[in-house]
């Protein structure tokens, strides 16, 4: 595996991305979206696990609009409070258009195959799901996405298939922002809904208190078996 800062062309500018690449010489790709602490280790390390297995995995830095490569740890009180002040300021649309960029790229990346997916966490959860309605990603996994409930008008557009990973316990999606979501997606065939008992976001972030190990793993695998089969 290899890792290297790239560049990615969007209108009137360019913004960076973290690009991890397999040994192997060919494979699919997969835009990693973050979460509100920017292309942090975490998300490095989240990218370094997919190249191991396999696959060209691209980590845009979509807040470079209001700070280019921000690097966050949540453990940090105000580390996270700036997470949060990124967040409340970030525009969905032009992110989505960044994501779109990234995937062009990494579709035409030497060595990636042409298939390209997305996976994404917490922010990058809802943007998965606005990737699978809104851009010509190959298959889409949502982790905890926040705030998904907001833009369910749009799940008509879904064309290619998506993974919700959700978290019972969620403390940033309501049992009724859950229903509401489940109700309104349990009819569509692209969609494979995954409820998590017992567990609070980010339960797959790796050495954080809301870490939960089985869960994890569980989603982790299932994620995994879906991106072979959709990418392969």
């Amino acid at each position: 595996m290899t890792a290297q800062n790239v560049m990615i062309s969007a209108i009137a500018d360019s913004f960076s991305a973290y690009l991890a690449a397999p040994t192997s010489p060919t494979g699919a790709g997969i835009v990693l979206i973050q979460e509100i602490f920017g292309v942090n280790s975490i998300m490095r390390q989240i990218a370094d696990s997919y190249a191991e297995a396999g696959y060209f995995a691209l980590v845009p830095d979509l807040f470079w609009r209001m700070e280019p490569n921000v690097d966050l740890d949540p453990q940090y009180e105000d580390q996270l409070a700036k997470a949060f002040d990124f967040y409340g300021r970030f525009d969905v649309d032009k992110g989505v258009a960044d994501l779109q960029a990234a995937l062009t790229f990494l579709r035409q990346y030497p060595g990636c195959s042409g298939k390209v997916g997305s996976v994404g966490f917490c922010l990058g959860g809802k943007l998965a799901y606005l990737m699978a309605t809104r851009t010509d990603a190959d298959c889409n996994v949502s982790y905890y996405g926040v705030a998904i409930e907001s833009s369910l008008a749009e799940a008509t557009k879904i064309q290619k298939p998506l993974i919700l990973h959700i978290a019972e316990n969620d403390e940033f999606v309501s049992p009724d922002a859950q229903a509401t979501i489940e109700q309104a997606l349990k009819g569509n065939p692209l969609v494979t809904i995954y409820r998590y008992a017992g567990v609070s976001h980010a339960f797959g972030r790796v050495d954080s208190e809301a870490y939960r190990a089985e869960a994890a793993e569980l989603a982790g695998d299932r994620t995994l078996a879906f991106l072979q089969h959709h990418l392969s």
